[in-house]
């Protein structure tokens, strides 16, 4: 194998090709900054990357997205970098919340499920109405998040007093609802509007009150879109093809073993790329990967404080998954599948038991990619994925061994088991919503905690990194700047919460706050741009910024290879 023209010298060396990492990259590629992109797996966008099996494509990771339609901060960052970006599809269909007394709709017009059930629980009327409004008010604050997204890292002191005014007006309309967490406390919030306890059963899956009201919150706003046409892999492609348009390098299989410093400055990276390690030294370092990975493995053990290593280790973070990719030799449509979130549990099952990871509890969510978009099956065929939150330590570490380096080793009982779980959930959805799904399977693919750490690296097989909350703020765990001069956090863990929008949010920031410190003006439009006070193509018409031809050509999927090739023979 022929290898790769690496340079020795780079503006910026980033870790990490999922969307933070990318979009960090993409940002300042156009600005005319060299950059260096490192990913250990074979292909760009981390929980994105999904796979192929045959002619059918997965994604892994995408339940739903936000913030991707115009006006949205996605979007809005999309659209400073080209004008070909993927477009999204809009949701009517949002949320069906399935248990065995109950089977309800949300739609994006959510007073449809508010009527339905004042008409099913008169006597709770005033308060599902006070429920209702209480998610459209949280709404309207998602609504405006495109204009408070910027970090105050990169603000001076007049900027972050100014800047209090709009974070409030976001952060007002939560501070009631923050403190109802866990099963008291959601029991105790779902109270304060009705007590009802089949209403309460509605939400049995939650874990607190705000993520019973948001859901809602965002419908009525319609911001909830399915990925573009071809996968939320689309995304990553995208993003690759613009770096390198602007002769940004992107090395694949290539796993960083360090950070390297001078003195406490952050100056390159050492990697490994098939067999051969490199030095590659850089100004600055951007870290878009899992921050227990960079601050006790790629760093010296002095060079981060360990009351900020302690208080990432106790932060509350999201669950990994048990997710079943499955593919249907019939579309999802058959089996009763449409484009919504379906939201299975088990009603009467203490809160807890809900994400604990025990597949016979536990709530299971079913989506129907192809259902959304029939390119990634087979004519004829269907694709449907299956969610079950997990935790890396059930039963024993999921009866892993380890290496000498503490590695997880697959072995033939974590097989077994991660199978058995598997017909577990199928048979609860076969069960619940789907007669007849087993017999419809062609085959499925099973990932497991385990399975989301080897890909991503992230603690325990976490989804999105630190969850947003009372302890998480009060902690400061989500941050920019790093105490290692010019290394820079530049993915989901640099903020609270997940998902595209706060990854791309993330790569954003980062490559400002590199702009602060080496294109003043460049700083200047994209600080405008993200504080909504200049447009798009203020920052397209400057000399800051290179242009570029959004001259990218998605590629057909699997399926529609396929299909091209039988015509082309039939031909």
């Amino acid at each position: 194998m022929q290898k790769p023209e690496i340079k020795t010298q780079y503006d910026v060396a980033i870790i990490g090709a999922g969307m933070g990492g990318l979009t960090a990259a993409a940002i300042l590629s156009k600005a005319g900054m060299s950059v260096c992109v490192l990913e250990k797996e074979p292909h760009a966008g981390g929980y994105l990357a999904g796979f192929r099996r045959k002619d059918f494509r997965f994604d892994t990771a995408i339940h739903w997205l936000n913030q991707c339609t115009p006006g949205g901060m996605a979007c809005k960052i999309f659209d400073l970098l080209g004008s070909d970006h993927p477009n999204v599809v809009p949701q009517r269909r949002i949320r069906r919340y399935k248990g065995e007394s109950f089977d309800y709709l949300l739609t994006n017009n959510p007073d449809e499920l508010r009527d339905q059930l004042i008409n099913e629980f008169p006597h709770e009327r005033e308060g599902l109405i006070r429920f209702f409004k209480a998610a459209k008010k949280l709404g309207k604050s998602f609504a405006n998040f495109s204009r408070v997204f910027r970090t105050e890292e990169s603000m001076t002191l007049k900027e972050k007093l100014n800047n209090k005014i709009p974070l409030l007006k976001f952060a007002i309309p939560f501070i009631p609802y923050i403190s109802f967490t866990g099963e008291k406390g959601l029991k105790k919030g779902l109270n304060k509007f009705f007590k009802d306890e089949k209403l309460h059963k509605i939400f049995t899956g939650e874990t607190e009150l705000l993520s019973c009201l948001v859901p809602i919150g965002w419908a009525y706003y319609g911001d909830f879109q399915s990925p573009p046409v071809g996968g939320g892999q689309v995304f990553p492609e995208w993003l690759e093809h613009i770096i390198k348009y602007y002769n940004g390098d992107i090395f694949f299989k290539a796993n960083v073993k360090e950070v390297v410093l001078d003195g406490n400055t952050a100056t390159g990276v050492r990697f490994e790329h098939f067999g051969t390690e490199y030095h590659v030294k850089s100004k600055y370092v951007i870290a878009a990967c899992d921050v227990e990975l960079l601050y006790e493995k790629m760093l010296p053990a002095n060079a981060i404080p360990q009351p900020l290593k302690q208080k990432l280790r106790e932060a509350d973070i999201y669950s990994s998954s048990v997710t079943i990719s499955v593919a249907l030799d019939c579309t999802p449509a058959a089996l009763g599948f449409n484009e919504e979130l379906v939201h299975i549990v088990t009603e009467n099952t203490p809160t807890g038991a809900h994400a604990d990871g025990n597949p016979i509890t536990s709530e299971i969510s079913i989506l129907a990619p192809s259902f959304r978009d029939p390119s990634m099956a087979p004519d004829g065929c269907g694709t449907i994925t299956l969610f079950m939150p997990a935790f890396m330590d059930y039963n024993n570490e999921w009866l892993t061994d380890k290496d000498e380096k503490g590695n997880y080793k697959r072995n033939e009982a974590y097989k077994k088991l991660k199978n058995e779980i598997a017909e577990i959930i199928i048979k609860r959805v076969e069960e619940s919503v789907a007669p007849g799904l087993r017999s419809h399977i062609l085959f499925y693919d099973v990932a497991t905690p385990v399975t989301h750490w080897r890909y991503t690296g992230n603690r325990g097989g976490t989804m999105m990194g630190a969850k947003p909350g009372k302890k998480n703020m009060q902690t400061k765990v989500a941050h920019y700047q790093t105490p290692v001069k010019n290394l820079l956090l530049g993915g989901h863990w640099a903020e609270l919460g997940g998902g595209v929008p706060i990854a791309v949010k993330a790569g954003a920031n980062a490559s400002l706050l590199i702009f602060k410190k080496e294109n003043p003006e460049a700083f200047k439009l994209l600080a405008g741009y993200m504080d909504d006070k200049i447009t798009v193509d203020t920052l397209h018409n400057s000399k800051c910024f290179k242009p570029y031809p959004n001259d990218w050509v998605q590629q057909p999927t699997p399926a529609q290879k396929a299909k091209m090739r039988a015509q082309e023979h039939d031909s």
